[in-house]
C-alpha cells in the first residue's frame, strides 16, 4: 500500500451551498464497483473550504472507497469527481500534494523507523526544511523519543500518531480521515486534536461510527447505505436517530 501511494436532508439528495462559495469537492453521480457489485451507485456531495463533511453508514455502505476515489487511490467507473479544482482521475497529478490521508492502514513501511518513513514522504512532497518540520510533528505528538524505532515494534497507537504525521507534513489543503483516532488514547487524541479536529481549519472528510462526535464536529453530515445517499444536509437537520437508522439493518461488507 505505501509503494502505492510512493507513486503515485433525509431525502436523499444533497441541498447545495450558498452561491459563490468554493468547492473543495464536487461529486455527482459517482458509481464505483468492485466485480459485478456496486460499492457506490450514484453517490453526489460537494463541500466548500474550510467546512468538515461526516460519513456516516454501516459497513459496506462505501464510506472508505468514497474515501479512496477522493484521495485518487481507486479510480470511478462512471459520474465525475473534483477535487480542489482538479477532475478526477485525469488531473490526479495535480491533486496528490494537497491531500493528506489518514486511513484505515498506516501507509508507513514497516521496517523503516518513524523518522525514516516521515522524511521519505516529505522527500516525495518537496517540503521546505523537511528535518524540521519533522521534528516539530514528532514533538507536537509526542512521537520524538520513539521516532528511531522501527514502525513495526511500535503500539497500535504510536503508529497513528505516527500515519497523522506523514499525512499533515506537507500542511494539506484537505484532509480525508477514515476513524482518525482509532487506537489513540485519550491523551494521545487531544494532542492530534489541534492538527486533525473541528478548529484545524483545514477542510475535511471525516469517515466515523461516533454518531454524537461526529455531528459535533462537522458542518455537513451524509449517511450512506449499500452504495446509495440516504440524507446529505447541514448538521443541525439531522439528528443522531436519523444517523442510528443507518445502521438499523446492517449487512455485509462490500469489500
Amino acid at each position: 500500500m505505501a509503494d502505492a501511494v510512493a507513486e503515485a436532508t433525509a431525502s436523499g439528495q444533497p441541498t447545495g451551498n450558498q452561491p459563490g462559495s468554493e468547492q473543495v469537492i464536487a461529486v455527482d453521480r459517482l458509481v464505483r464497483r468492485f466485480g459485478e457489485r456496486e460499492a457506490l451507485a450514484g453517490v453526489s456531495l460537494t463541500l466548500p473550504r474550510a467546512q468538515t463533511i461526516a460519513i456516516f453508514g454501516p459497513n459496506g455502505a462505501g464510506k472508505t472507497t468514497l474515501l479512496r476515489v477522493l484521495a485518487t487511490l481507486l479510480l470511478p467507473h462512471s459520474g465525475s469527481v473534483s477535487v480542489l479544482g482538479c477532475a478526477l482521475p485525469q488531473q490526479a497529478h495535480s491533486v496528490r500534494g494537497r491531500i493528506g490521508l489518514v486511513g484505515h492502514e498506516p501507509l508507513l513501511y514497516r521496517e523503516l523507523t518513524g523518522r525514516e518513513n516521515l522524511d521519505f514522504y516529505a522527500s516525495l512532497y518537496a517540503v521546505p526544511q523537511r528535518a524540521r518540520r519533522i521534528d516539530e510533528l514528532l514533538q507536537a505528538t509526542a512521537m520524538t523519543k520513539r521516532a528511531d524505532e522501527p514502525v513495526q515494534s511500535l503500539s497500535r497507537g504510536m503508529v497513528q500518531r505516527l500515519a497523522i504525521c506523514r499525512a499533515l507534513l506537507h500542511s494539506p489543503e484537505l484532509l480525508l480521515l477514515d476513524e482518525p483516532r482509532a487506537g489513540l488514547d485519550p491523551d494521545a487524541a487531544e494532542l492530534v486534536e489541534p492538527f486533525i479536529g473541528r478548529h484545524s481549519g483545514v477542510t475535511r472528510v471525516l469517515v466515523t461510527h461516533d454518531i454524537e462526535g461526529g455531528l459535533a464536529e462537522s458542518d455537513r453530515a451524509l449517511g450512506l447505505r449499500d452504495g446509495h445517499v440516504e440524507f446529505d444536509a447541514p448538521v443541525d437537520q439531522v439528528s443522531s436517530a436519523i444517523v442510528r437508522r443507518l445502521y438499523s439493518h446492517e449487512r455485509g461488507a462490500v469489500q
